[in-house]
C-alpha cells in the first residue's frame, strides 16, 4: 500500500489538474509536490519524445532497469509502453533470456544497451568495455541520452520503492505475462 494517498484532479489547483491527465498512481503520488511533478513530467516527456536515442533501444534500457531492480511498477508500465515503441514480445522474452544467461535473439547493439542498463542498475556505472562498445555505435549526444535515461530510471525505481507505489490492476496483466524473477 502506498505511503501517500493518491491525489485526484480535484485535489490539485485547477491550473495544475493537467498533471493528472495520465491518471496513474505515480503521477497521483508525485502530485503532492505540484512543481516537482511539473518538472518531472517535462523531463520524462523529453525522454519519451525529445531524445534522439532510438525509442526501441530506450525502452529496452528502461525495461532492463525495472527488471534489474525487481520493480513491479516500473517493469509493468514499461512492458506496456515498450510495445508502443517498437519492442516486440519476442524482444521481451530475449531480454529475460539474456538476463538468465540463456540463448537469446538480441542483436549486438540491443545486448550492449541491455547489459549497460543492467550494469548501471546493479553497479551504479557502465564498465569501460561496455561504454567503449556502446560509443562505437552512438554519437556523443546519444551516449549522453542513454546514460541520462538509464540513470533517471535507476532513480525512479528507488522513488517507486520508497513511496510504495501500487501497480494498477490494468498493468498487472503485463506482470502476469512476463513475471519478474524472485528476489
Amino acid at each position: 500500500m502506498a505511503r501517500l494517498p493518491y491525489n485526484d484532479p480535484a485535489d490539485l489547483p485547477e491550473d495544475k489538474r493537467y498533471l493528472l491527465k495520465r491518471n496513474i498512481n505515480l503521477t497521483r503520488a508525485l502530485s503532492h509536490s505540484v512543481e516537482g511533478n511539473v518538472h518531472f513530467q517535462q523531463f520524462t516527456n523529453w525522454i519519451r519524445f525529445g531524445s534522439r536515442l532510438d525509442p526501441r533501444l530506450r525502452e529496452l534500457a528502461i525495461l532492463q532497469v525495472g527488471y534489474s531492480a525487481r520493480s513491479p511498477y516500473e517493469y509493468s508500465h514499461h512492458l506496456k509502453l515498450c510495445l508502443d515503441f517498437g519492442v516486440t514480445e519476442d524482444d521481451i522474452r530475449d531480454l529475460i533470456a539474456f538476463n538468465e544467461g540463456r540463448d537469446h535473439g538480441l542483436g549486438e547493439v540491443e545486448r550492449l544497451v541491455v547489459d549497460g542498463a543492467r550494469q548501471m542498475a546493479d553497479a551504479g556505472a557502465l564498465d569501460r568495455v561496455t561504454y567503449d562498445a556502446l560509443a562505437g555505435h552512438f554519437d556523443h549526444e546519444r551516449m549522453v541520452d542513454l546514460v541520462v535515461i538509464i540513470g533517471t530510471y535507476c532513480g525512479l525505481v528507488r522513488i517507486l520503492a520508497s513511496l510504495e507505489i501500487d501497480v494498477e490492476p490494468e498493468y498487472q496483466v503485463y506482470l502476469d505475462k512476463f513475471p519478474l524473477p524472485a528476489a
